[in-house]
């Protein structure tokens, strides 16, 4: 088979690295780069392979998304009555606890 040369730019730091790490696997550096390209090669392959079905179904979610209609204004605030802020007091001291001054830890008097 033809072969082909490319061209790469590197730092000097990293093609020094490379080329130890191709004489330590016993390949010249043009072999050691092939290797480690396909092997990077294969395993994106691969995981794209294992989330296909998933890429397609977000794909399909997104694509119905974009013909549902816009969602509502959220409801404006409204106060809460003095019963209802004391029941939300009291809720929060049973998960936060208090002290004997009836402060809630962490807040002030």
């Amino acid at each position: 088979m033809a072969k082909t040369r490319i061209s790469i730019s590197l730092e000097q730091e990293q093609a020094e690295r490379i080329r130890q790490h191709a004489e330590r696997a016993g390949m010249d550096v043009s072999a050691y780069l092939v290797h480690a390209a396909t092997r990077q090669m294969a395993e994106s392959d691969a995981i794209e392979e294992q989330f296909a079905a998933v890429d397609a179904l977000i794909a399909r979610a997104e694509r119905a998304a974009e013909v549902l209609p816009a969602e509502p204004a959220p409801a404006p605030a409204v106060e809460l009555t003095e019963q209802e802020r004391r029941e939300v007091e009291e809720a929060l001291g049973l998960v936060h606890g208090r002290d004997r001054q009836a402060r809630r830890p962490g807040h002030a008097a």
